[in-house]
C-alpha cells in the first residue's frame, strides 16, 4: 500500500487529509492512503522517513516549508527561486524531490478576478507561503510590497507605517498571515481597511473560516473577496500529478 501525507505541526485541522480521503473514495483509487505527520520539530523528518515503510509524498505545510529545503536530495528549479517547498516526491530509489505547487493554486485562482487596474498588491507576511506568491505575482506581471511587524530589508512597510494612501494604490491585498484562522475569528490583520473600495481584491490563504474577518471587512467595503479554498485544491492536484502514482 502506498503512502502519502502532510508534514506540519499542529495540523489535526488539516484540509489535505479529507481532500484526499475524499478522493480516493470518490475516484475508487485503492492502492493509497494518506495521513498526518505532526512533528514537534523538523529534526524529526530523517526518521519519519527512515521509519515509514512505502512512503511516496509528502504535502508539507507550516511550519516546515522552508526547514525541510536542507533535508531534501534535490529541489525543483521553481521551488528553489521560491526558496519554500510544500510537496515532495519520494522516487524509486528513495530521493526526496521538493516542489512548490502553492505558486500554481495561488494563480489559478487569481487569476480569474483580476482587472486591468489590478498593478500593484500587498503581501501581509513573509512565511513560506508569502515567497510562492511573491514569485507568482512576478509571473503575472504585478508589482507586490511586504507588510510585516518588523522592518527590514525586503519588508517596505510594517503595520504601523502602513497609511490609507498605500491600501489606495495597492489594489490587491493578500493575507498570508494564520491571523483569523478559527478558532480565533475575531482576528484579523491590522490594516486601514476603510481606505478598500470596490476596486480591491482581497485575498486570504486561509479557508477555514469561509469568510475571516480580513475578508468580511473587505466585503463591507465593496471589494471582490477570495479565500483560500480554490487554492488548496489546485495546489491538491497539482501534487498528486507530480506524485503520480
Amino acid at each position: 500500500m502506498n503512502k502519502l501525507g502532510l508534514l506540519g505541526k499542529n495540523i489535526s485541522y488539516s484540509f489535505s487529509k479529507t481532500y484526499f480521503k475524499k478522493k480516493f473514495e470518490d475516484e475508487k483509487i485503492n492502492n493509497v492512503t494518506y495521513q498526518n505527520f505532526d512533528i514537534d520539530s523538523i529534526d524529526s523528518f530523517p526518521s519519519l522517513i527512515k521509519n515509514t515503510a512505502d512512503l511516496k509524498g509528502l504535502n508539507v505545510t507550516i511550519p516546515y516549508k522552508e526547514q525541510v529545503i536542507p533535508f531534501l536530495d534535490k529541489v525543483n528549479k521553481k521551488a528553489k527561486a521560491i526558496g519554500a517547498v510544500n510537496t515532495i516526491k519520494i522516487t524509486k530509489k528513495g530521493n526526496l524531490v521538493g516542489y512548490n505547487t502553492d505558486c500554481y493554486g495561488f494563480k489559478k485562482s487569481i487569476k480569474p478576478f483580476l482587472k486591468p487596474h489590478h498593478k500593484k498588491a500587498i503581501i501581509l507576511g513573509t512565511g513560506g507561503a508569502s515567497k510562492a506568491i511573491a514569485f507568482s505575482l512576478k509571473q503575472l506581471n504585478i508589482e507586490y510590497s511586504y507588510v510585516s511587524r518588523t522592518a527590514s530589508d525586503k519588508v517596505h512597510f510594517t503595520y504601523e507605517t502602513l497609511s490609507e494612501e498605500a491600501i489606495k494604490k495597492h489594489t490587491i491585498i493578500i493575507n498570508c498571515t494564520p491571523l483569523g484562522t478559527f478558532p480565533d475569528v475575531n482576528d484579523c490583520p491590522k490594516i486601514p481597511y476603510k481606505a478598500i473600495t470596490n476596486k480591491h481584491v482581497l485575498f486570504d490563504l486561509i479557508y477555514n473560516p469561509e469568510e475571516t474577518k480580513f475578508l468580511n471587512l473587505g466585503k463591507i467595503n465593496g471589494a471582490t473577496i477570495i479565500n483560500g479554498l480554490d487554492m488548496l485544491k489546485f495546489q491538491a492536484e497539482k501534487a498528486w500529478s507530480i506524485w503520480n502514482l
